[in-house]
């Protein structure tokens, strides 16, 4: 299973529903990936796939400073899933691959 490409995701939070895109490319045979939201880019840390299961850790410092670790669940260009931070109960991941079509290098 790949999950290479661009995903668009939404976070339901307490706070209200976040948006963030992610990207996930293999490189020398890792998994690894960057998050954008909130006006950062930040490094995806522990990215793991395993079978249909994808986690991966990452920090962020908007709208406030906080350590979240995913797991979610991948089918086709959609994925599933929760984030979790500390004590915090965990937030509901939904999101979608972009399509090749959207790519605008040829």
């Amino acid at each position: 299973m790949s999950v290479e490409g661009t995903w668009d995701l939404s976070i339901a939070t307490p706070i209200g529903r976040i948006k963030a895109v992610t990207e996930f490319r293999h490189k020398d045979d890792v998994l690894t990936g960057t998050a954008h939201g909130s006006g950062e880019e930040v490094t995806l840390s522990d990215v793991v796939l395993d079978g249909d299961r994808l986690s991966w850790k990452q920090a962020v410092t908007k709208p406030m400073r906080l350590n979240l670790t995913f797991a979610v669940t991948i089918d086709g260009d959609t994925l599933t899933g929760t984030s979790k931070t500390g004590r915090l109960p965990a937030s509901k991941v939904t999101g979608e691959r972009r399509t090749s079509q959207t790519d605008t290098t040829h």
